[in-house]
């Protein structure tokens, strides 16, 4: 009898462990819940709507609900602190900006790219000089000498001080030997309304951010900062077709707190490859000029630490670091 017991409370718990695993490993599985993804950004910019776009893509590849969360403020350093101290389970990621390889050297955060594991990049984008479409000025060169006939009184709206928009400015300033009246905002798309307002005179922001102005007729683009024209913007002028050598600009990724498990970051790395094929998630991007710009783990951070020692220099020479 104690034989038989024994045999009988072996298999039940036999039985039990078997129809446990399964259940254990499905609950331990990545991801279990929803993911949330961190705008460090004011909502309506070129930032969340790429974030939106790819949360919505990505829900054919995860099998939980990306969900995307603004947290401005301090040129993304909230935002960004937020995810950088959170638990590195994968639960809590971040869109991460080229701000983030600038605002360290300027002093107004402690954090830098390396607290974060690279995902993927999906975006670049160049900066764009807009203004208004009554403005006086219709050409670059134009707004530049009216910037140096009165210093300090062009008024240039960027994202926040020691945002990539910021930089872009001041590192026009030093390429035109030109003085503007830097005026911050919580994001892009912010300082794009104080231009639409009259508030301003001229934003730095990205083409994607004044697109759909641009095409309303309600704001001009007198050139961008990139090595070639536009896509979008074809009739607009590279500041290298005007002879001021100047490329700047951004570009927009995901990343994880450091130290999150390979397992969870290769999931990821995986799905957002798959989400960056998206047509939808493509087309959003055409749509709004998004440059597409895919890049894996490995080159994504190999470009993240390229750009921070060029930004380093760079905030170096204009005197901007604390």
């Amino acid at each position: 009898m104690k034989t038989l017991a024994f045999r009988l409370g072996c298999g039940i718990a036999l039985t039990a462990a078997c129809l446990a695993g399964p259940t254990v490993q499905a609950q331990s599985a990545y991801p279990s819940h929803s993911v949330e993804l961190v705008v460090p950004f004011q909502a309506g910019g070129g930032t969340d709507a790429l974030a939106r776009a790819f949360a919505e893509s990505s829900r054919k590849h995860l099998p939980q609900s990306v969900i995307v969360v603004n947290k401005p403020g301090a040129s993304g350093s909230i935002g960004w602190a937020d995810v950088a101290n959170a638990k590195a389970d994968g639960y809590k990621l971040s869109l991460l900006t080229a701000d983030l390889t600038i605002v360290p050297h300027l002093g107004l955060t402690k954090l830098t790219y390396e607290n974060f594991t690279p995902v993927a990049r999906l975006n670049a984008d160049p900066s764009a000089i807009t203004v208004r479409s009554d403005s006086p000025y219709t050409t670059v060169e134009q707004f530049l000498e009216a910037a140096r006939k009165n210093p300090g009184g062009m008024r240039v709206g960027n994202a926040g001080n020691g945002s990539i928009w910021h930089l872009a400015a001041a590192a026009l300033e030093d390429k035109t030997s030109t003085k503007f009246n830097h005026i911050p905002f919580q994001g892009g798309n912010p300082a794009v309304l104080a231009l639409l307002g009259g508030h301003i005179d001229a934003v730095t922001v990205s083409p994607a951010e004044v697109y759909a102005y641009v095409s309303a007729g309600k704001l001009k683009t007198l050139a961008v900062m990139a090595d070639q024209r536009v896509k979008g913007f074809e009739n607009v002028p590279t500041l290298k077709e005007r002879k001021i050598d100047l490329s700047i600009g951004t570009w927009r990724g995901i990343g994880a707190p450091k130290g999150t498990p390979p397992e969870v970051i290769n999931v990821l790395r995986t799905a957002a490859a798959k989400t960056a094929a998206e047509p939808a998630l493509r087309e959003m991007m055409d749509k709004q000029n998004l440059g597409f710009a895919y890049a894996d783990q490995d080159e994504f951070k190999n470009a993240i630490a390229k750009d921070d020692a060029y930004f380093k220099a760079l905030i170096a020479k204009l005197g901007l670091n604390p």
